[in-house]
Formats: C-alpha cells, sequence, structure tokens
C-alpha cells in the first residue's frame, strides 16, 4: 500500500524549482542601481517638498514665536503709551521692514515700536487674573470657583478678538496676518482691562469712564495696528 501523499517507488520525480516573481530580481539586476538612485532622488525631492511647504506655512500663519519676545523697559514703557493712549502717539503707524534672505521682513518689537508682541499681553492677562481676585478677595465673594470662571471668561474673550480682528482683516480685503499677530493685537485689550479694574478700585463710578475710553483705544490700537 502506497502513501497516497508520498511518491511511487521506482519514479523519479523532476526537481522542483521556484519561480521568480515578476519583479523578483528588480532591485539585484543590471538596472539595480539606476531605479535605486531614481527612488533615492524621488524620495529626496519628495521630503524636501514637504519640509519647504510645512515651514512656508508655519511661518505663514505663525510666525517665529521668539519674534514676538524680542522686547526691553524702554519698548514696554512706550508700547503701553501707545496701548492706552494712541491718540497721543507721534509718528507713523507702519511697522519697519528690511530684506532678510531675499524677502522682507518686519524688525522686531525692539527696533519697532509697532511690532506687535507677546510679552506685554501675557503679562496683562495675568495682571487682569490677579486683579480680579484681589477686587473679589476685597468684596468677600473670592472663591477658586470664581477666579477659574474670570480665568475662563478671558480666555474665551481672547478668542472672539482674534475671531473679529480675523474677520475685519477678511472683509476689508487684506492678505494673510500671521495668527501671533492677531493674538498679540487681541491680547492688549487686557491692558485696558487691568487699568480699568485698577480704577473701580480707587472709585466705583471711575469704571464708567475708564472702560468706555480703553475700549476706543484698544480699538484705535488694534485697527492701526494693522
Amino acid at each position: 500500500m502506497y502513501d497516497s501523499y508520498g511518491n511511487s517507488p521506482g519514479i523519479q520525480m523532476p526537481p522542483q524549482h521556484s519561480q521568480p516573481g515578476q519583479f523578483g530580481n528588480a532591485f539585484n539586476g543590471p538596472s539595480s542601481g539606476l531605479i535605486r538612485t531614481g527612488l533615492e532622488a524621488y524620495g529626496g525631492k519628495f521630503l524636501d517638498s514637504s519640509s519647504e511647504f510645512m515651514q512656508s506655512n508655519i511661518n505663514r500663519y505663525f510666525s517665529n514665536p521668539q519674534y514676538y519676545f524680542h522686547v526691553n523697559d524702554q519698548y514696554v514703557r512706550n508700547k503701553l503709551k501707545v496701548i492706552l493712549f494712541p491718540f497721543f502717539h507721534r509718528g507713523h503707524w507702519t511697522r519697519i521692514s528690511e530684506p532678510v534672505g531675499g524677502r522682507l521682513s518686519y524688525k522686531p518689537p525692539i527696533y519697532d515700536i509697532n511690532a506687535p508682541d507677546l510679552y506685554i499681553p501675557f503679562m496683562a492677562f495675568g495682571s487682569f487674573i490677579v486683579l480680579a481676585g484681589f477686587t473679589l478677595g476685597f468684596m468677600g465673594k473670592f472663591t477658586p470657583e470664581a477666579i477659574n470662571l474670570h480665568f475662563t471668561r478671558a480666555l474665551i474673550g481672547w478668542a472672539l478678538q482674534l475671531v473679529i480682528l480675523k474677520g475685519l482683516v477678511y472683509s476689508m480685503g487684506g492678505g494673510e496676518v500671521p495668527l501671533l499677530d492677531l493674538v498679540a493685537y487681541g491680547g492688549y485689550l487686557f491692558a485696558g482691562l487691568s487699568l480699568a479694574v485698577v480704577s473701580r478700585l480707587i472709585w466705583a463710578y471711575s469704571y464708567y469712564v475708564v472702560m468706555p475710553w480703553m475700549s476706543l483705544c484698544m480699538g484705535v490700537c488694534s485697527w492701526s495696528g494693522q
């Protein structure tokens, strides 16, 4: 009895040779060097173009964050004067540009009073939260939940400022504005709000005079900076 899965005795089976696939020797034949070179060149070109695309879009919408913190004490003092009292600003509102790497770039805030920064908005935001907590404590209403509520409302207000500024720039047919520019201009509002809170602590009714004035000044400063 023969095994149905084996070979019959006395019969030699031809050797089995695996057939190479259609592309089995594509990278081992004479043209393998040319194929590898072509793939490497295509891959390098693809990676370079992708990196350039991402870098251009990052610069287009976010710019360089370090640019917005290149400030000094003199800039902060002069900028606060422009923010809080824009009608007394003597000079132009145009930002100073300079050629860098074959294209025009704006000078950092330390060299241009009209350049937006993020130092003042973040400091003003923190000051506003601290003053709000102090006001709540002065009124006997201080709680961690109340501070969190003020913090959340302030962030939402900042985000709404960005949407409003973006809409105004788009409606006026302006070009693409970096996102951090809009964050800076929207954050200047907290400098005026902090001053309004201080005035309210000194005299409650002064708040109703200072607040409209600050709103007008913030509007002038933000729009002139665009």
